[in-house]
This record gives C-alpha cells, sequence and structure tokens, in this order.
C-alpha cells in the first residue's frame, strides 16, 4: 500500500499538484528585454529598470474539421510522465570539473559533481561584493572614481575604465555584474566606510551568516585565487543575490551604453545566455582566472522548475554554457510527456 501511496504522490507532483509553489518563487525572476541601458558616468542617471519578461502563453490552434477523432484516438493513447530520478544524470557529460544544479521549491539536488570541492570562484565574487555594498544602505547615485589602487597589477587583466574616470555607485555595480569590470568592483570595495579591508571583512562575516563555512574572501573581484568557496557554498550565495533586485537587473542586463570621459561606450553581458530566448534567467554571473577555469552561476527558471545552477573549473571558452544548455534539455525531457528513457 505505501509503494502504491508513493507513486501516486509522485504523480500528483508530476502533473502540477504542486505548480502554486514553483508559481509563487517564480513570479521573483526578471528578465532582460534585450534592450540597452544609457548611464552618464559621474552623473545621476538611474539604470533603467527592465520590464519583467511576462510568461509565453501557449496559443492553441484551431482543429480543422475532420482532425477531431484522430486527435481523440492520440489523447486516449497512455503517456507516461517521466520524472527527475527516472533519467540518470551520470549520462549529461558534464565538463565542468565541479557541478551542482539545486531544485529551489524543494531544496533538492538534481545534479552533484564534486559539490564540495574548495575551489577559486574568480568574478563569482562579486555578487558578494554586490550583497555587501548594499547591504550597507550606500547611496547609489554618489559618485565614485577610479584610481591606480584599482588597476590590476596582479593579472594584468584590461580595463575599459581608465584612472581618473567617474561614475556613480550604481554604475559601478552594473559593471561589475554585467560585464565583470574589475575596476569597477575593487572601487566599490575601496569607497566603503572603513576602506577596502573593513569591506573584505564584511564579504567574509556575511559568507558566515549565509552558512558558506567553506568560503573565503580575500578581495573584491575575484582575481586572487585565495577566493575560494565551494558549488554548494555558492549556491546559497546565488539564493541569496537572487532577493536583492538591484543584482538580478543589473546581473542579466544584456547590454549597456555608459558615458566615460565624454565618450560613450557599449558594455555586454559575459553570458550570452542572457540574450537567448530559450532562457529565462533570474541571477547570472561569470568568472574566469586561470586558477579558477571558467566559472558560471545562474539562477534561472527551467522546465517549470526555479534552479541554481553552479558551474566550476570548465575548460575551453564555451564548456560552461555547453553544461548549462546540456541541464536545461535533460531537465525539459525529464518532465516531457515521453515512453523513452532520455537525459
Amino acid at each position: 500500500m505505501m509503494g502504491r501511496f508513493g507513486t501516486l504522490v509522485l504523480f500528483a507532483a508530476m502533473l502540477g499538484l504542486m505548480a502554486p509553489v514553483h508559481a509563487a518563487t517564480t513570479k521573483k525572476l526578471e528578465q532582460p528585454n534585450g534592450k540597452k541601458v544609457a548611464l552618464k558616468s559621474g552623473g545621476s542617471t538611474k539604470a533603467q529598470s527592465k520590464p519583467k519578461l511576462a510568461a509565453k502563453s501557449k496559443t492553441k490552434s484551431a482543429v480543422a474539421p475532420g482532425n477531431s477523432s484522430k486527435l481523440a484516438a492520440q489523447a486516449r493513447k497512455p503517456v507516461r510522465h517521466v520524472a527527475m530520478n527516472d533519467v540518470d544524470p551520470g549520462r549529461l557529460a558534464i565538463q565542468s570539473a565541479s557541478a551542482l544544479v539545486i531544485d529551489q521549491s524543494t531544496g533538492q539536488a538534481l545534479v552533484e559533481k564534486q559539490p564540495d570541492s574548495v575551489l577559486p570562484i574568480a568574478s563569482i565574487t562579486k555578487l558578494m561584493t554586490a550583497m555587501v555594498v548594499l547591504d550597507a544602505r550606500l547611496d547609489l547615485q554618489e559618485v565614485i572614481a577610479i584610481s591606480d589602487e584599482d588597476v590590476d597589477w596582479l593579472k594584468g587583466s584590461r580595463s575599459r575604465l581608465p584612472v581618473g574616470t567617474t561614475m556613480t555607485r550604481e554604475t559601478a555595480m552594473l559593471l561589475a555584474l554585467m560585464s565583470s569590470e574589475n575596476r569597477a568592483a575593487n572601487a566599490l570595495g575601496r569607497h566603503y566606510p572603513g576602506g577596502l579591508s573593513a569591506f573584505v571583512q564584511a564579504m567574509n562575516r556575511k559568507a558566515a551568516a549565509l552558512g558558506m563555512y567553506s568560503s573565503r574572501f580575500e578581495e573584491p573581484t575575484g582575481l586572487s585565487s585565495n577566493n575560494v568557496s565551494t558549488a554548494h557554498d555558492l549556491a546559497r550565495m546565488v539564493a541569496a543575490a537572487a532577493r536583492y533586485p538591484e543584482i538580478r537587473s543589473y546581473s542579466t542586463t544584456a547590454e549597456a551604453r555608459v558615458e566615460i570621459k565624454g565618450r560613450v561606450r557599449d558594455f555586454g553581458n559575459t553570458n550570452a545566455l542572457v540574450r537567448s530566448d530559450n532562457w529565462e534567467i533570474g541571477i547570472s554571473k561569470t568568472g574566469y582566472i586561470s586558477e579558477a577555469g571558467r566559472c558560471l552561476v545562474m539562477q534561472a527558471n527551467v522546465a517549470g522548475k526555479p534552479v541554481v545552477i553552479v558551474l566550476l573549473d570548465s575548460n575551453g571558452k564555451m564548456t560552461r554554457v555547453g553544461d548549462a544548455n546540456r541541464i536545461k534539455r535533460w531537465m525539459e525531457s525529464a518532465v516531457g510527456t515521453s515512453g523513452r528513457r532520455s537525459a
């Protein structure tokens, strides 16, 4: 009897009886509309808020005369709903060294690959940087400046923000999250009350408060390989970052035009998936340094489920994107109606 009851519960969940939970969570997700955001550095112009992406409605096609009997026959055919645990996630062939997919509505881990390995996280760090700035309730319209202290003397990475550039704190946060501008991120930390050392202490206090016990932050950009975490810890961080409207908006902005020293420059998102109509992304951040490989974290709505995806230490420029797309296809096939096992 208990076996039959368990089966009925599983089928009920797959048939959408838990949809209100998913829907309530999904409402929090915001999507970019693909439009550019125009900002002036040093000015008080706010980043344009992007409207929420309306859910795509599925309009039924009119049934042509004579086809109703055929459709009725198809409707009578038995349909098997494939549960997530019916499909082996090992067949996904995830290329990232560490990976984790969490169903936020249940807390269940759908995919795990070395999720507790402590690894450098590169610019994924900037999500923590943004949270600490917002927690301090600093004036986002205050003008801050890029100085020599913000230049990357560690890795020698390039920046499109020359020393002397001024911009609002809001613009600096947008460029740090969207385009992963290291000088903007460092300037955010340097202009924190108490300076950079106080900012780093606040980052580690925030990590501890979130239960990120295997994580350590040394600076606000991610250029240091001593900024480390695990996939499990980062899933907690991404879920926390999703509660900040500014981070949702800025991290998923596709493009922005920013006036820098009288010249307008175009900046793009480092995650190409935010421009894809096939993805509904609420939070996005990429990262790369040689020690960390290519990393990607997202909160997204996939196959009707709000999920957090963490991919660390991917080899190859497109591997992390390929892993994300494989996970998406697997989830969509698992909750679809099919008579075959697929992954």
